[in-house]
């Protein structure tokens, strides 16, 4: 899987673990991922969670005949952050024929929640 040139390389995030049904992928809180106030904006996040559920989905998928896409996402940014690093852990709650729902919690060097997300990913035929 190439992931140079792609937003995953653009904002530094780094795949930890990779295995059936959990992902872990990490994310530094810099000039790349900060809104102008400061803060990890909360798309850069919302990114990485998207990143994690459909890499974690792709590993779950009969890579011959089929693709994935995120369908749907949904996140709480619930502590701000201002620097350091950011880890996502995505688990699968749900792994069905059409589509799987994942559970991204992204914390800081503390373990402390900084955004929880949900993301539906769709399970497509390749052409």
């Amino acid at each position: 899987m190439e992931i140079k040139n792609t937003l995953i390389n653009a904002l530094g995030i780094e795949i930890t673990e990779l295995e059936k049904g959990k992902v872990t992928a990490t994310m530094p809180v810099d000039e790349r991922t900060k809104q102008p106030f400061g803060l990890l904006h909360g798309g850069a996040s919302v990114a990485l969670a998207e990143t994690v559920a459909s890499l974690g989905a792709y590993e779950l998928v009969d890579k011959e005949t089929e693709a994935v896409a995120g369908l749907e996402i949904n996140a709480n940014h619930v502590c701000p952050k201002t620097d350091g690093i950011v880890t996502a852990h995505g688990e699968v709650l749900h792994r069905g024929r059409t589509t799987m729902v994942w559970d991204i919690k992204i914390v800081d060097e503390q373990e402390k929640l900084i955004c929880i997300s949900r993301c539906t990913v769709a399970v497509i035929k390749k052409k």
